[in-house]
Order: C-alpha cells, then structure tokens, then sequence
C-alpha cells in the first residue's frame, strides 16, 4: 500500500504518543533520589590531621557506598601524628575544610560542621566573662544587735575560677529584708585579661574580697552573698586549637563574642556549608549568667533576690517551689530567646541551616527544638525487638534509650514549626565495637523514621587516612562506618534501604491528627531535691517522663492507632483555628488533648477556650488546678478557676478519650490491631503510610486505611519494586491486602486510579527443600589473612576450619551445585537461615541481590533444568580480626584523651571475646512458589 503524507503524519503522530505512552507506564512512582533522601554521616577528624589526597578518598568512599553528607566534627588526635595536627579555623584548617567542600561538591554531596570541637559550644577564645556560669552563695548567721564585719569571700576551697560578687542580702526573722549590696566597701581589684579583639578586659579578682559592716537591728538576721561563680567546664573531646571554656549558653552577649572567629573564618563561605550542628545540651552544673536578676525580673515579674531566701531553703514547700519553677522556666528561657535563636539568625545570615539537639536542655524540649533549622534527636545504646531471628545478645550491648515518646519531641517540634527536616544522631552504641552488624542497624532505623525522622547521620565515621595500619583510626563511642570496617562491604544495601525510606518520608507533611499539650510546668513545679538546674535528658526519662499522664496518654493512643505530636505553651498561643482545624505553620491538626495537668499558665487556658469557641476539638482528660510560678499567683489563681467555672461545659473534661475522638469522627488507623507500626503523611490530597513488622509473625491479610475508596501502591523500600495490591473499598475505609514477614516494611500510597503494574503476591505450593551437598568456601578478601579454601557438607561458622580463619574478618564465596527440585515452578524463594553477618547472592552467574537483614530470603526466580550454580559471597564482623590482634599483642588504642573504652565505658578489651559465629550457618532452603492475584 503506498502511503500518503497524510498517512505518515498520522502514523508518526500514533507512534510518538505510544512511546509517551509507554515511557510513562515504565516511569517509576518511586521518588528520585537526592542527597539529602540518603544516610549523612557524622566525620570525626582527629587531631584534624586530614590531608587532601585522604579526604578525597574518603568521600569518594562515602560517595560509592550512598551517603550523602558529611557532618565534620574535629575532635582529641592520634599518638604519634603530632607533627600532622591542624590547629582549628587555622589558614591550613579552612584550606582542608575549603578542599573537602570542593570534593564535596564534585560528587553531589554535602557537607554540615559543628561549630567547634568536641562539644558543648567553647573553645580557647572564651575569656571568663562568657564562660559557663553557676550560682554560688555564702550564708552568715547574725544575731540581734550582732555587727557583722567581714570580708565576703567564696569558702569553698575547690573553687578554681574567680566568682563575682553580685549582692549581698539580708533576711530577718521577723520576715524583713535589707540589701545591703550598696553598703559594700568594694576592695575588689581588677586583673586584666585580653577580649576576643585584642583589648584588655577587666576581670574581678578575688584575692582583695568585698568588705562588709553592718549591724542587725530588731531581729536575728541571714545574710545572703550572691556570686557569679563559673563552672570551670572545658570542652570535651577538644581538637587542637579548640580546648577551652565551654561557653555561658544563657547570654546572647557571650555568642556573639563566640561567633567572632567564625565570622572572620567563614567570610566568602556564605552558604557553601549545608548546616552547622550543636550537640546534645552537655553543659553541667551552669545555673546562673551574670544578669540572671535582671532578666529574671523582666520574664517572672518580680525581684528575686527579695526571695532568696524561699528558693534555697531546700525544703519541699509550695511557695519555694513555685519560685524554682520561675527560676527553671527563666533558664529555659534564657536558653532559648538568648541562645539558640540568635544563633540561628546568625547562621542564616550566612546562608547556613541549624541543626540541633535540644535534649539534655534545662528548658521547654519543643521550643528549643523547633528554634533550629533542622531539630534532631538521638539513640544510645540497643533496643529490643520480636524479630525472629534477631540477635541482642546481653554481653555486646547496653540497654536503649530510643523510647518513641522522646522521639517525639523532635519530631513534633518540626510539625508543629513547619520544618520538613528532622534528624537524628544515630547508632551510637548499639553494639560493642566491631560487633555491630547491618542487620541489627535496621530496626533501630525504622523506629526513627516510625517516629518522624526522615534525615538519618550515621554516628558516626572516623577519617583514617592510608598510613594507618588496621583497623585504623577509631573513635570511642561509634559503630565506625568507613572501609576499614568488614560490614563496609554490604553497607550501601543498608544504605539504600534508609535511602528509599527517606525519599518517601521527606515527601508532603506529616499526617498525625492529634495534637497533645505537655504540661512542662508540673515538672518544673516539683521539688526534685531542691536543684534549680533540671536537664531533661534521654538517659533519665524516669526523673520527668515516664509514669507521668503525658507519657501515658501518649502511649495509649499510639497504641490505639493515632499519630500523634506534642506542643508547648509557646505553640499554643500561636495555634488558629481553619474549617474546624486546629493550624500551626501550615499543617492541620483535628484535635488538641490536654492530659492531666495540674499546673498551666492562664494565658494558655484562655487561648484553648478561644480555640475552643472557635470550632477546634480540645478535649481535657483533667482541669488544672492553679498556675505555675510565684508572682500574684493567688490572683491568677482566681481567675483560672473562675475562667473555668464560666466555661465548664466547654472544658469539662472526659472520662473516655477514644469515645470522645471518635464522635468527633477523628478516627485511629486500626490496622495497629495486626502488631503492624506506622506512620503516614499526605501529598496532594493523597496519603503515604510506612508499614514496619516488628513482630514475630507473618501479617497475611487485608488491613484497613482510614481513607475511602482508594487504590493502593505496594513499594518495596529493600528493592525498589512497586505495583498496585488488591484492594476492596468502601465509603470511609480501603482494605489493602498485604504479606508482610517479620523484620519486613513496606510503603503504601493511595491513589484514584489503579496503574497498570500490579503488586506480586506469591504463596508457597509446596514445603521447603533443603540444599545439601559439598559447598566450597574460597576467602576472598580481609585480614589478617586469607585461610585455605575448603569444601564442607555441613554448614556451620568458619571459624571452626582452623587458626586462619577464626581470626579472619572479611569475606568468603560458597559456592554449592545443586539439582532442579521441580522444573515446573516458575518462581523459587530461597531462605539463607543464620547468616552472619551479610550476603550477596548469585544464581547461575547472575547476580541476585544482597540479603543483609533479617529475614535473610531472596526471590531467586526460575530455576535451570538440571544443575544449577548458587554462589553466596558472606562478609562477617571484625571482631575476630580484633581479638586475633589483641591476642596477640599487637597495639592499637593509640588515641590521645578516652582513647578506647567498651560499652561500659570500661577499659576496652578483646582478649576475652569468644570468636563471633561467621559465615553460613544454615539450614538453607528453596520454596517453590506460585503468583497469586
């Protein structure tokens, strides 16, 4: 047939549209990867002994495995590198730090740093007057009549650093009070000291103290002397160049003498680094900044030092509590309003994002988080789980503090100030050294994202440049993620796991519904044995959250299916009210629940009545029953009882919060009724839930979303696949039908119309067959060197082939032929059993993929008729290198400062390891299976 040009046209035209066509059915719904979807990792330079052909091999190694970012923190050097050690912010130090950048770039990576050394915040800059500050206060007892007529001066001997007097006060026992600091004969000199720009700066100094004489009219007197005392506090950890002062963290007048060097240091880097970092609030003891009266008065309304007296009384009394409280209040928000958010706008000035972890902080957790860029939250030490198969053996590991409830906090402070990012340190300690294994990694992981991270730092990395004999250089506290560690081999399957999770989950918005109030004040309130500097650190979740109504409550109802965020009194009064929803920062919440509370500001009762009237669902389990602090209090009081008694329909509290949330039509996820956890977020109108199985069964059913009438997307966060499940909708609900084993996550994603790739379900036909025969083991790399090969029948570790391959740690090929069990299965399942630790799997030369985690099963599909080659390369732990090491004598700990220590943070020592299992350990099996749609 002779064709027109019409015809051509009209065929080229049905050509293109069907390529289009078939372009954009082959085109993956997963999200394309970035940098930031992947693993960051914190880079621990020691001694900044860096140099430039190391760092660029470094993060090309960083680059090949997947991680994305580098997050430099200089820390305390190596024995013997003295000669290489770099003086931080040095010209050298910025020469590095600009290379590594350049790298950086160059690679499609990032690069964060902590602005400093080691941590807290200080370094060798920090003159006295900015240096981290106590409270210190001499008491004398005077007599009626009795003149006093003495040099005031601070008793305690161990008091190294200079104390400033700041005022002297008297209280009568008649309930009079005098100040008498006016009455001072300042004897004071003042020793000069060099400022951060060259001047010299007054400093007090003690060895003159202040003279007083005066005496006690009418009644029996105590005199208070107040000093501004200092920690003494160093920087831990210190690189070279950064030892020092740890800096006052309550004075926006110390940062910008800290941030000094930095500005001059960083001119012509605006926005060349991503984000710098500020660790876990580490600052001990500091209870106290200079003008602490001064700014208490403004923020609490009232004259402290009139009630001194009250505060240290160090009895567990209502009036001296509610002025702790004050006092605690004001350090946080000192903390806060002095600190942590002006360094934020100063790091913006420059084009930076923060990075901060708020636990450990003396103040409100939510507001403190949610003043960085990018809150991020930590785990220390191993968690347990239900996952048949996985290994927490009691003698490589220290018990966790990766409670999801204090997850939250970072978490919702990001939800709740519109921040997309939330980090988290993580991996710190979850096994002894050398011990830690990729598929103990990946439940720790998944909690983190369960609760609202999305922004994973590997804690951490050490650099170790190529002269460093193995196992290189190392940091104390670190599971080490770099090539001199035997799991590097297997790694970038961990990574792309998390790497996938996170492309998912910084997608849209979180999707929690319910908001609930933590009542700070009701800690801050309490007695606890009189301190006034009150940490609310991860590893005391006993002293301030555990067995309180917040930690309960939040417990329940994630246990019944809802998500849920925190929010703080600061946040509350920022919430509007948009079609019935209660709004912070662009994301919607439908109910606001207030826990048991005892003690809330008026100011916050007003706005939940005003948010109330205003058509929000705020639900009381309880009323509270006064105000915190001391300032009219009685008033105060007054009027939240009478605001109360003038609303009690409105506020009148429930006595069944699920029934409460379920006439309001704010309705759970039931699918947590399976043992399945979750989190879900919303995209343009449609829903992403992460789906993790921690128990230990397999869930073989149709689960319930809580979104009607929907197609479901299945991914595969392990291996990228996708396609759209079996789903039986309704009105109000969508019944999805899953496999999920235990150890397993998947990601659904509702849309409106079903694509054509559908999800393969598979179903066993028939019992697993063992695959028996002669495997034969060829060790192909690691140290510290390779044993004999050898062929065995019985799969059992290596370490029993001889002396070689028990100090062995690397990896090693079996390879086992085997006979086709059935050639009319078109698809097969092979089950690993005990691995230890990873393996890559090949199938007749054609590789299969890596199985790292538990359950350790690939689909290997179609089997060849007659003999086929299964060839397994396993990489085990470098504990057994170690200990050969050890064993032998040979040193390694060559670190300045900790140097090594276990988890107990006892002397670290390998000799009195057993060998760890390593290799195959079986049974291994195939399993015919069939699809089944």
């Amino acid at each position: 047939m002779r064709l027109t040009k019409s015809k051509h046209v009209i065929i080229l035209s049905f050509l293109c549209a069907f390529t289009s066509f078939a372009q954009e059915t082959n085109k993956s719904p997963w999200p394309k990867s970035t940098n930031i979807n992947q693993p960051w990792a914190r880079w621990w330079w020691m001694g900044s002994a860096v140099d430039k052909p190391n760092l660029k091999k470094s993060l090309i190694d960083f680059h090949n495995v997947g991680i994305g970012g580098v997050e430099i923190t200089p820390i305390y050097g190596v024995k013997g590198e003295e000669k290489n050690f770099i003086d931080y912010l040095s010209p050298k130090w910025m020469e590095m730090l600009d290379y590594t950048i350049h790298v950086a770039d160059s690679l499609h990576m990032q690069v964060d740093m902590v602005l400093g050394t080691g941590w807290p915040y200080g370094g060798s800059h920090i003159t006295l007057p900015n240096a981290a500050t106590k409270l210190i206060v001499e008491k004398y007892q005077l007599k009626k009549n009795e003149t006093f007529d003495k040099n005031i001066a601070v008793q305690n001997t161990k008091e190294k650093q200079p104390a400033e007097l700041l005022y002297v006060v008297a209280y009568g026992s008649d309930g009079s009070y005098v100040n008498l600091t006016d009455q001072l004969k300042k004897n004071q000199s003042k020793s000069k000291d060099k400022g951060i720009d060259g001047t010299s700066v007054a400093i007090p100094n003690q060895v003159e103290p202040n003279k007083l004489k005066w005496k006690a009219k009418n009644t029996d007197y105590t005199i208070y002397a107040v000093f501004s005392g200092k920690t003494g506090q160093q920087v831990k950890r210190a690189a070279p160049g950064g030892s020092g002062f740890t800096l006052d963290h309550y004075s926006e007048e110390a940062l910008n003498a800290y941030v000094v060097p930095f500005n001059n240091a960083f001119k012509g880097h605006e926005g060349k680094i991503r984000a710098i970092f500020n660790d876990s609030y580490e600052v001990y003891g500091t209870d106290f900044t200079p003008n602490f009266f001064e700014e208490f008065q403004k923020l609490r309304g009232y004259d402290l030092k009139k009630e001194l007296n009250v505060l240290l009384n160090e009895t567990d009394s209502e009036i001296s509590n509610r002025i702790r409280s004050d006092y605690r209040q004001t350090i946080g928000d000192l903390l806060l309003n002095k600190f942590d958010k002006p360094w934020t706008k100063w790091a913006n000035s420059k084009n930076f994002k923060t990075k901060l972890q708020a636990h450990g902080s003396p103040g409100n957790l939510i507001d403190l988080y949610a003043s960085a860029d990018i809150p991020e939250c930590e785990t220390f030490g191993s968690m347990p789980f239900d996952i048949p198969g996985f290994r927490r053996e009691k003698e490589d590991i220290r018990a966790g503090d990766a409670d999801p409830v204090m997850l939250k906090f970072s978490s919702s402070a990001a939800h709740i100030s519109g921040k997309n990012l939330v980090s988290s340190e993580t991996f710190t300690w979850l096994r002894e050294h050398f011990k830690t294994a990729l598929s103990q990694c990946k439940p720790e992981a998944e909690d983190l994202m369960l609760n609202g991270v999305n922004h994973i730092f590997l804690h951490g990395s050490t650099y170790s440049p190529t002269r460093a004999a193995w196992p290189g250089w190392e940091f104390y506290a670190s599971t080490n993620f770099n090539a001199n560690n035997s799991i590097w081999e297997d790694a970038p399957s961990l990574f792309s796991y998390i790497a996938n999770c996170q492309s998912m989950l910084q997608q849209g918005k979180s999707d929690n519904e319910i908001l609930l109030y933590w009542p700070i004040f009701d800690t801050w309130d309490k007695y606890l044995n009189g301190t006034l500097f009150f940490q609310f650190k991860i590893h005391s979740l006993s002293e301030w959250l555990y067995e309180t109504s917040f930690y309960d409550t939040t417990k329940s109802l994630m246990k019944k299916g809802y998500g849920v965020d925190f929010i703080s009194d600061n946040f509350i009064s920022q919430a509007k009210v948009i079609d019935g929803k209660i709004s912070l920062s662009g994301t919607t919440f439908k109910a606001l629940i207030v826990p048991i509370t005892k003690k809330m500001p008026l100011t916050t009762l007003q706005k939940l009545i005003e948010l109330k009237k205003a058509g929000a669902n705020i639900i009381f389990e309880g009323l509270p029953e006064s105000v915190p602090g001391f300032n009219d209090y009685k008033k105060q009081e007054q009027e939240l009882k009478t605001t109360l008694a003038a609303n009690s329909e409105l506020v009148k509290p429930t006595s069944d919060i699920f029934k409460t949330l379920e006439d309001a039509q704010i309705l759970p996820e039931t699918l947590v009724n399976t043992g399945l956890k979750f989190t879900r977020r919303t995209i343009d109108g449609e829903k992403i839930y992460y789906l993790v199985n921690h128990t230990p069964k397999t869930i073989d059913e149709f689960i319930p979303l809580q979104v009607g009438n929907k197609e479901v997307v299945i991914f595969d966060p392990l291996n990228r696949d996708y396609g759209n499940a079996i789903v039986n909708k309704s009105a109000n609900t969508t019944l999805v039908k899953i496999k999920i084993e235990p150890g397993q996550s998947y990601f659904l994603k509702t849309e409106n119309t079903a694509s054509q790739k559908k999800w393969k379900y598979y179903e066993p036909t028939a019992d697993a067959v063992p695959l028996k025969g002669n495997w034969k083991i060829t060790f192909d790399k690691g140290g510290p060197q390779l044993p004999p090969s050898a062929t065995v029948s019985n799969l059992e570790s290596w370490t029993k082939l001889g002396p070689e391959a028990e100090a062995f740690s690397g990896s090693a090929t079996y390879t086992l032929q085997f006979d086709n069990p059935n050639n009319k299965v078109e698809s097969w399942n092979l089950n690993l059993g005990d691995v230890r630790e990873s393996a890559k799997v090949w199938l007749n030369d054609e590789f299969i993929g890596t199985a790292w985690s538990v359950p350790y099963q690939l689909n290997i599909g179609k089997l060849k008729s007659g003999k086929n080659i299964l060839k397994i390369q396993v990489t085990n732990l470098s504990a057994n290198r170690i200990r050969n090491k050890e064993l032998k004598g040979e040193e390694w700990k060559i670190f300045y400062e900790i140097n090594m220590v276990d988890k107990d943070y006892n002397k670290f020592d390998a000799t009195k390891w057993a060998p760890m299992p390593s290799g195959l350990l079986g049974p291994i099996t195939i399993t015919p299976l069939k699809q089944k749609n």
